[in-house]
C-alpha cells in the first residue's frame, strides 16, 4: 500500500474518483454538496493498492489548522486498518506543513475511530448533507 500526498491531476482525480463512489454514491450526499468547489485550495492523500485508488483524506489549510476533510475508504479496503493509516499520515502532513491543530468534522458513528487518534469532540451534533455530524480537535502535543 502506497498513501501520498498527491501531487499530480491524475492522482486528485483518483481521490475524486473515490469521494465520488463513497459518499455519492454509497451514502447518498448529493453532488452539489460533495463538490463545493475548493478541491484546488486543498492537499490531498491518496491510498493505493498497487495502481487501484483505496483511500483518501483532502485537507484545507485554515490559518494554523488543518482541516481533514472527505475521509473516504472504498468497500473493498474497509476493515483493514487503511483509515487509520490513511489518517495518520494526513496528520503527519499538517504537521510536516507546521499547523498547530488538525479539525475535523466526524460523522457520529466514526467518533470512536477518530478518538482513537486523540481527536476530542466538542461542541453540539449538526447536520451536514443529511448525516449527523460532531467538531473535533486534535492539538499535535497530543501525538
Amino acid at each position: 500500500m502506497k498513501i501520498a500526498l498527491v501531487d499530480s491531476q491524475d492522482g486528485v482525480r483518483s481521490c475524486l474518483a473515490i469521494r465520488e463512489t463513497v459518499f455519492v454514491q454509497e451514502q447518498n450526499v448529493p453532488p452539489e454538496d460533495e463538490w463545493d468547489g475548493i478541491d484546488d485550495h486543498c492537499m490531498h492523500v491518496l491510498a493505493q493498492d498497487g495502481q487501484q485508488p483505496a483511500a483518501t483524506v483532502r485537507i484545507l489549510p485554515k490559518g494554523n489548522t488543518g482541516k481533514i476533510q472527505r475521509v473516504a475508504v472504498m468497500a473493498s479496503h474497509r476493515g483493514t486498518g487503511l483509515g487509520k493509516d490513511v489518517m495518520i499520515a494526513a496528520l503527519k502532513i499538517c504537521q510536516a506543513k507546521g499547523f498547530d491543530q488538525a479539525v475535523l468534522d466526524s460523522q457520529i458513528y466514526a467518533i470512536p475511530f477518530y478518538e482513537k487518534l486523540e481527536f476530542v469532540a466538542e461542541g453540539p451534533e449538526f447536520d451536514d448533507a443529511g448525516i449527523p455530524h460532531r467538531k473535533m480537535t486534535l492539538t499535535f502535543e497530543a501525538l
